[in-house]
């Protein structure tokens, strides 16, 4: 960090104009400054988070506290006057922060028209860093920049990256940050690739456009610079390409870091085997039997089961009413966008209320449920889901045990999967009741559409955000801070844990049916 302060103070400026004068340039603009800051901020932060795991502080509340820090912060410098043309008020500053944060994307004010460049870029900074997640940042810089911390404080971080092993700590960060940067970087190859010359704009715009987007999509956020979203006449009609590149993004960013680690090293395997086959003939080579863990192989298949069937019934029920006059091709791919956004991002292509009610319901579902743990994605999740449709199936045939692919599920697993979806329609109709109290001119649809977005940190809706009162506004950040720290991480911070006992009570039923 030391070495990256001082290079625009040792770097002096070339006589001779070109490549190495164009470098300190950017060493001394204003954005260099800003993601020093930013890194200088995370070392700061990650010092403080290992003080704070070193005195055994609850990590579900450093976690969760980690976000109400990030979201502050965000807030104040949204407010500052080079991020707004005409300023902004404190209430929309926080919900726009809250909502980059917790990469949801419902917005009460319009991006494209009152943030300037220096806003959409501080935006684009929080969803990136509440993306990722604040503990996942600040433990690799850590682990990276300080040097081994303590058994307690490794194990913590473990936990809330899903690591396998101590040994495979750093590894799993170095994956996530990896992955990530990849992946946003491809995406903005694509998007860059679609709309080149086609939106009337410079190269350096159409490049922080593809940024903005490829960031926003792969962390399920939602934002966008134009106006009007993504249902915007400049690219409705004529850039299906943008579409299908934004879907991959969502998806990818949707499914969990622990699948795209298990893709990876699935691929890693299949070119050490094909190697062997084709240049090492004769030498022996250890065989994998399970490429696919079982929580990679229950996500890719429900994930592919709503995507299809979502994009279908979308496709069926919009095919003469909100796709009218598109092409057949075109009317493909938005019932395909329009299925995949709604499980994560608040990416819209049309006007939501232009949706039939049918589809609108399905939307909610889709919400609900939402994409993979350990993602950008919010809801219940589709391994919860997937958990409890299959103890529901268990329970219908009579089954004592929950089995799937040759494996038996945990208790565990299954007593988690119910809370969570208990905590979930408990919150969401709490939600749903308060705010239908604060805004009694909403129809019911847009409050439970408005309630189960921010709550499954989607971002979409019925155009009953920028109307919000100041309490409805409260309310929602409310329910999107819920949605991105989890309800089970944010209860588990709040309730003190029981000590584990050793007693056994006598078991007893209770009369269900």
């Amino acid at each position: 960090m030391l070495y990256l302060t001082l290079l625009p103070v040792v770097f002096h400026e070339p006589e001779v104009p070109g490549v190495v004068h164009k470098v300190w340039v950017f060493f001394h603009s204003t954005a260099y400054r800003m993601v020093l800051l930013v890194l200088l901020s995370l070392q700061q932060l990650s010092l403080g988070i290992v003080q704070l795991l070193g005195k055994r502080t609850n990590p579900s509340l450093i976690f969760a506290s980690s976000f109400l820090l990030l979201i502050g912060i965000g807030s104040a410098l949204l407010l500052l006057p080079r991020a707004t043309y005409q300023g902004i008020s404190f209430i929309d500053a926080l919900f726009t922060a809250t909502s980059a944060v917790c990469v949801t994307g419902l917005t009460t004010v319009d991006i494209s028209s009152v943030f300037t460049l220096e806003g959409q870029f501080i935006i684009l900074l929080l969803i990136q860093v509440g993306g990722l997640g604040v503990m996942t940042l600040t433990s690799f810089f850590a682990m990276f920049f300080m040097g081994n911390t303590s058994l307690y404080n490794q194990l913590a971080v473990r936990d809330m990256v899903s690591s396998q092993s101590l040994s495979s700590l750093l590894s799993t960060l170095l994956y996530i940050l990896g992955f990530t940067l990849a992946i946003e970087a491809m995406g903005t190859g694509l998007i860059f690739w679609s709309i080149h010359d086609t939106l009337g704009m410079s190269v350096h715009q159409e490049l922080a456009f593809s940024v903005f987007h490829a960031v926003s999509a792969f962390c399920n956020a939602g934002f966008s610079t134009l106006a009007g979203n993504l249902g915007n006449e400049q690219v409705l009609y004529t850039h299906q390409m943008l579409y299908l590149v934004l879907s991959l993004l969502v998806i990818l960013g949707g499914i969990g870091f622990p699948i795209l680690v298990n893709f990876y090293e699935t691929l890693v395997y299949e070119g050490k085997r094909l190697y062997h086959r084709f240049f090492r003939k004769g030498k022996r080579f250890r065989r994998q039997i399970h490429l696919y863990n079982l929580n990679t192989r229950i996500v890719v298949i429900m994930t592919a089961i709503l995507l299809l069937v979502g994009t279908l019934l979308i496709l069926v029920l919009e095919w003469n009413h909100a796709f009218a006059g598109m092409s057949v091709s075109g009317k493909w791919v938005h019932a395909f966008f329009n299925a995949t956004c709604p499980r994560t991002a608040g990416f819209c292509s049309v006007g939501m209320t232009t949706f039939t009610t049918q589809t609108l319901l399905l939307m909610v579902v889709l919400m609900m449920i939402g994409g993979g743990t350990q993602s950008t994605a919010g809801g219940v999740k589709v391994n919860v889901f997937a958990v409890v449709l299959l103890n529901l199936r268990a329970i219908l045939v009579g089954a004592r045990k929950v089995n799937i692919f040759n494996r038996e599920l945990s208790q565990d697993s299954i007593r988690r999967s119910n809370a969570t979806l208990i905590l979930y329609l408990l919150v969401v109709f709490t939600g749903i009741f308060v705010l239908s109290l604060l805004e009694p001119e909403a129809s019911t649809m847009a409050l439970v559409f408005e309630c189960t977005s921010a709550l499954s940190t989607v971002g979409a809706s019925l155009d009953l955000t920028p109307t919000l009162s100041l309490a409805g506004k409260g309310v929602v950040i409310v329910l999107m801070f819920i949605g991105r720290v989890g309800l089970l991480t944010l209860m588990c911070s709040l309730i003190r844990q029981q000590q584990v006992t050793q007693i056994n009570y006598p078991s007893d039923n209770i009369i269900i049916n």
